[in-house]
């Protein structure tokens, strides 16, 4: 029985106490073995001061929070002691670097080789005593899934000679904590595994009702060659369910180095990842978002204005356009634009805008070609509908038209919309639903690339393009 919350709280709870003796370890190591003035200077009744103590919170909330932003707490009791330790092993050395940077390096000492000492120790101890917490809490783990006390309720996908296989493989052993609770067909040849007393669920096209319903855990995909029409649209299917997915590999996989050895024991086997960004790096996006948003529409509030003016002043109708368009996850939301065409421009359907288009006010091409009618969006950033840079959301109409030709446009909305992408910078604003299908490809690149740095580079060119006015 696995009880995610408690085992949460266990990685954390000792984690604290691994923080709070870490420091105290550099607290007793620098009053007793080092010359610090300011510790002598603290330090007139009692041992342990004030300061003491708050520095004891400071670090252990610091640690909790470092933690947590980069998603260590996740997927508690399927994880890998030696990755585990790799990654103790790396937040400790950067966690105490900016516990020294932000707390220690103002105290006088008498030489600077003290502070590499005090840095050594402290390093030291944090990673040995959270590591060996760590390693307990996971043999723990370890020793409960080998004995079955934890399982993993598992789906196969697929029914022939390779769901067998894998079936034949993994099915009677307890100590990879998978326990097959049926399969999932792609065609009609159910009889192997239904001998194998391995139960059919229902069919992929029914997988998010068959995963809710039985409370799968992993799903594991064994399909055959012949198959692999299907292969994306199961995919797609399971991007929208919480699970951990994994697929058997084909001999371009092996060769082309994406099967990754996790176990001697089991099976060989591909993760498919849904997490596309770390998550400390998702929260760095988010705050950067947030951040600029807020600074580029203080600095641009001029622009904001006369443009406002502009728009009222050359046409009749509202400043502001809002259109309803689709998001993360296909939610709906309003995106904000200044209106840079005439009223009811849409009022025989839904159009694409041209470059010719004579709904488009005089005022409102000035704002296109260098990217003015966009600035509004910077509020649905602030809201958290969209990000600075994601690609561009689409109304449910063209989506499904883009849909028939393209089906994978369901991976764009793995991420927030944004208001500028390499769609955009690569292609611009689209003008029919061919042109959004070609622009398409530049955004599936741009999302299973996802990172920082690539985002910084896209801000760099679309800057280049506003200010050369190459907006099109």
């Amino acid at each position: 029985m696995k009880n995610h919350g408690l085992q949460r709280f266990k990685y954390m709870f000792w984690d604290v106490i691994a923080s709070c003796l870490s420091y105290s370890i550099l607290f007793v190591y620098r009053r007793e073995w080092l010359d610090v003035e300011s510790a002598k200077l603290e330090f007139t009744s009692d041992y342990f001061s004030q300061s003491y103590y708050l520095g004891l919170i400071t670090v252990s909330v610091f640690w909790l929070l470092a933690y947590l932003s980069t998603g260590f707490y996740r997927d508690i009791f399927r994880r890998s002691r030696l990755k585990e330790l790799i990654y103790t092993f790396n937040a400790a050395i950067l966690g105490s670097i900016v516990i020294f940077f932000a707390l220690i390096l103002d105290d006088w000492v008498s030489s600077y080789t003290d502070y590499y000492k005090g840095f050594f120790v402290y390093f030291l101890s944090q990673f040995l005593i959270t590591a060996l917490f760590r390693f307990i809490l996971s043999s723990q783990t370890v020793r409960k899934i080998r004995k079955g006390k934890i399982s993993f309720n598992t789906l196969l996908i697929g029914s022939n000679e390779n769901a067998v296989e894998l079936y034949s493989e993994m099915g009677n052993k307890t100590h990879t904590g998978n326990k097959f609770v049926g399969f999932a067909s792609v065609h009609n040849n159910i009889r192997f595994l239904v001998e194998k007393n391995l139960e059919h669920l229902g069919t992929h096209t029914q997988l998010p009702d068959i995963i809710e319903r039985n409370e799968i855990d992993e799903v594991i995909i064994a399909i055959e060659s012949s198959e692999h029409e299907k292969l994306e649209n199961i995919i797609n299917i399971l991007e929208d369910t919480n699970v951990n997915v994994k697929m058997i590999p084909d001999t371009y996989d092996i060769i082309s180095g994406k099967v990754k050895l996790e176990s001697i024991s089991s099976a060989p086997l591909i993760k498919i990842n849904h997490e596309l960004i770390p998550l400390w790096q998702k929260v760095l996006k988010r705050l950067f978002d947030i951040i600029a948003s807020m600074m580029l529409l203080i600095l641009f509030s001029p622009v904001l204005l006369v443009s406002a003016i502009m728009v009222r002043a050359t046409s009749k109708g509202p400043i502001f356009y809002r259109q309803k368009r689709l998001g993360l996850h296909g939610r709906e939301f309003e995106m904000i634009k200044f209106r840079s065409m005439y009223e009811d421009a849409e009022k025989n359907g839904p159009q694409l805008s041209s470059e010719e288009d004579t709904r488009i006010t005089t005022w409102g091409k000035v704002m296109r070609k260098y990217r003015i009618d966009e600035l509004p969006q910077f509020i649905n950033v602030i809201i958290g509908e969209m990000s600075i840079v994601g690609p561009r959301p689409e109304r449910a109409h063209f989506i499904n038209l883009i849909k028939e030709k393209a089906p994978h446009y369901k991976h764009l909305q793995r991420v927030k919309p944004g208001i500028t992408s390499w769609g955009m910078v690569k292609y611009g604003y689209a003008e029919n639903v061919d042109e959004m299908v070609q622009r398409l490809k530049y955004d599936i690149i741009y999302i299973e690339n996802m990172n920082l740095f690539n985002d910084l580079k896209i801000l760099i060119y679309t800057v280049l393009i506003v200010l050369q006015g190459r907006g099109k």
